[in-house]
């Protein structure tokens, strides 16, 4: 758990940011950022998802006044800090290998990293005495380890690099002295303390609604016609990668460079926002303008004023930098019903269901049926 410099992720642009620490630095390890492939509960390891149900199961014994730890939170936090361990071996006792280091925090610019952090543990779990640098599928500093780690499979060793040990770790982390983490704001809060970055948050909020929801799926018994047509459309493509640029009526497509980070979508077939409600829409026969902001000039609008109480399933649904003004719309996804939307995100995500409340900037709806 490292901090980051805060920048707003977006996705129509992604304005140009400077991070440093693991976040960043498996980034070019253990995950493509540009393209992670799956996005339901089907791309967490089996045994890393057993050691988020036992967390969870096991919290309330270390921090008694917790409420709401569920194993999408810790599914939500290792996601982004390794993408589950994917590509190391998870033995049955839950100890990881190869081991899972971040950059060495020294300054050196490598990793976006420009803080020096000095040895706290002699490199008991970071290897080496010369630096500080975070470890494990939960990427904890040692020195953050020091006071939160716990012994969760019964060996009397609390490793950060073992599965069991680091997310009920983690679990104890995030309830603090006693969160309701039932509560939205309590949710950021712990996520917050977790890594002091606005972009670290929303993407870390943004799977933790990800893995929610795909445990219940939109409920569609009441939606039929065209509107159903554009939302299975849209929940068809879950899974398919971010790409700038990408997706047209036929489909994910092979997207343009670049985002204002430098993000490309070139070697990327799949989606940005816009064009996955372009395919969506088009998949009941309505053509839409290709960018977020003009998809706002098409059919009803719905002001944000009303508040998402006033959306109904298959409605476009916008987000800006200045809500009410149109022109600085960033964002665009397609409402399901029980305060969920599916959207392609932003660079380094897939198509998923996520909260309207999950992206800043509520800007109003659209209704094209």
């Amino acid at each position: 758990m490292t901090v980051l410099l805060l920048f707003t992720a977006v996705c129509c642009a992604v304005p140009v940011s400077n991070a440093i620490g693991a976040f960043v630095a498996l980034q070019s390890g253990i995950q493509d950022d540009d393209g992670i492939a799956g996005g339901d509960a089907a791309d967490i390891p089996a045994r890393m998802l057993a050691a988020y149900k036992n967390a969870v199961q096991q919290v309330e014994k270390h921090v008694p006044g917790c409420r709401g730890m569920r194993w999408p939170i810790l599914a939500g936090i290792a996601k982004v800090e390794s993408n589950h361990a994917i590509g190391r071996t998870i033995a049955d006792n839950g100890d990881i290998r190869p081991k899972i280091y971040g950059v060495l925090l020294n300054g050196s610019g490598t990793g976006g990293n420009t803080t020096v952090l000095p040895d706290t543990d002699g490199g008991t779990w970071d290897g080496t005495a010369t630096g500080e640098r975070a470890v494990g599928p939960f990427q904890f500093l040692p020195s953050t380890w020091e006071s939160v780690g716990t012994d969760a499979n019964g060996d009397k060793i609390a490793d950060p690099h073992n599965a069991d040990d680091a997310a009920l770790g983690a679990a104890v982390y995030l309830c603090g002295n006693g969160r309701d983490l039932t509560q939205r704001a309590q949710l950021k809060a712990a996520i917050w303390q977790y890594n002091h970055s606005s972009e670290y948050a929303a993407d870390v909020l943004g799977w933790i609604d990800h893995y929610t929801a795909t445990a219940n799926d939109p409920d569609l018994r009441n939606v039929s016609g065209n509107v159903r047509t554009v939302i299975e459309g849209a929940l068809s493509q879950r899974g398919v990668p971010y790409s700038w640029g990408g997706g047209n009526a036929g489909g994910p497509s092979y997207g343009i460079c670049c985002s204002p980070s430098g993000k490309s979508g070139m070697s990327i077939k799949g989606f940005d926002c816009s064009g996955l409600t372009l395919y969506a829409y088009a998949q009941a026969g309505v053509r839409l303008p290709r960018t977020a902001a003009a998809q706002a000039g098409v059919g009803r609008r719905i002001p944000a004023s009303l508040g998402t109480g006033a959306l109904a399933p298959g409605d476009l649904v916008f987000y800006a930098y200045a809500p009410g003004r149109d022109a600085t719309i960033y964002h665009v996804g397609i409402y399901t019903g029980s305060g969920q939307m599916i959207n392609a995100a932003r660079p380094g995500t897939v198509v998923r269901l996520d909260s309207v409340n999950a992206t800043p900037g509520y800007a109003g709806g659209a209704r094209l049926q």
